[in-house]
């Protein structure tokens, strides 16, 4: 329970092969760049691994190649996805065995949920966790979450939540960090966009996806010694990517996990229907943008 959760932890996209089957490869890729680009720990299984179009099989491979990958270098965080208490209990009890510091509740697929509902939901999950908890409260993304009074009342409820993944404007983020008065780390995700801002709010941290995400370590490193400056001065260099990605989850899935490839000297990528098929013009993008960050470090 004595985990410090803060920094920059990236979340790996979910690569397929000809055969629509899992890449091994790459997963394994993915990893090695985040060890090598200094992030401060590493996710699995959230919306950028395109968790809702993974079977059980796959969502437990995803968890076992990158707790093997990592081999306890950094600390991993697995998103759980599951329409009842129980399946997320399952998958929280797996991430625990394969070594997860935090196991982050996705809100069930059922929108007709009252905020209630989904307090009870994952108060079900919570008090049976062997692992420190957090949810990922996306409703712009999902359809489904929290308002920042019924996240306060849950951190009341359960000593072991102790992190939020917010998907918002660093404004409302700064809300949430006050409502909750410190009993969270705070962390955001949207690719890094308003990183200073979301620094200046309050955040511990950020999980955003691979994309940029060695740039947003040194801006993050930058904001924590004081050099405002310098991190707004990396922030800016990185903006554009990040603006081009994160038009929604869609785009994101598409165009993000291409730019990743490129930066990883990947040539072709194989989509899981249903998904967005990549445009000529945006591919050129995507090119134009992996020029400019250059490859990964190794």
């Amino acid at each position: 329970m004595d985990m410090p959760f803060s920094g920059i932890w990236p979340i790996l996209y979910a690569f397929f092969d000809r055969q629509d089957r899992l890449d091994r490869a790459l997963m394994r890729c993915q990893t090695n760049i985040c060890l090598a680009g200094g992030g401060h720990g590493m996710a699995v299984l959230g919306l950028a691994t395109e968790v809702a179009k993974l079977s059980l099989a796959e969502r437990c491979r995803i968890v076992e190649w990158a707790a093997e990958d990592l081999n306890g270098r950094l600390p991993l965080a697995v998103t759980v996805f599951g329409a009842t208490p129980q399946e997320q209990s399952e998958a929280v009890a797996h991430a625990a065995a394969n070594g997860a510091v935090l196991a982050i509740l996705q809100p069930p697929r059922a929108p007709a949920m009252t905020e209630a509902d989904l307090q009870t939901f994952f108060s079900a999950v919570m008090e049976r966790a062997p692992i420190p908890m957090a949810i990922q409260n996306a409703p712009e993304y999902l359809g489904i979450g929290l308002s920042p009074p019924a996240i306060a009342e849950l951190s009341r409820r359960h000593a072991n939540f102790r992190v939020l993944k917010g998907e918002g404007p660093a404004v409302l983020i700064r809300r949430v960090v006050e409502e909750t008065e410190g009993r969270l780390a705070v962390f955001n995700g949207r690719g890094g966009l308003e990183l200073p801002d979301n620094f200046r709010a309050g955040c511990a941290g950020l999980i955003p996806a691979p994309d940029c995400f060695e740039a947003q370590v040194a801006a993050w490193a930058a904001m924590e010694r004081g050099d405002e400056a310098e991190a707004e001065r990396i922030y800016r260099e990185v903006l554009p990517a990040i603006v081009f990605v994160m038009q929604s989850i869609d785009h994101l899935i598409c165009y993000g996990k291409r730019l990743v490839a490129s930066r990883m000297g990947v040539g072709e990528v194989f989509d899981r229907a249903p998904a967005l098929v990549p445009t000529p013009f945006g591919l050129e993008a995507v090119a134009r943008f992996a020029a400019r960050l250059g490859p990964y470090p190794v």
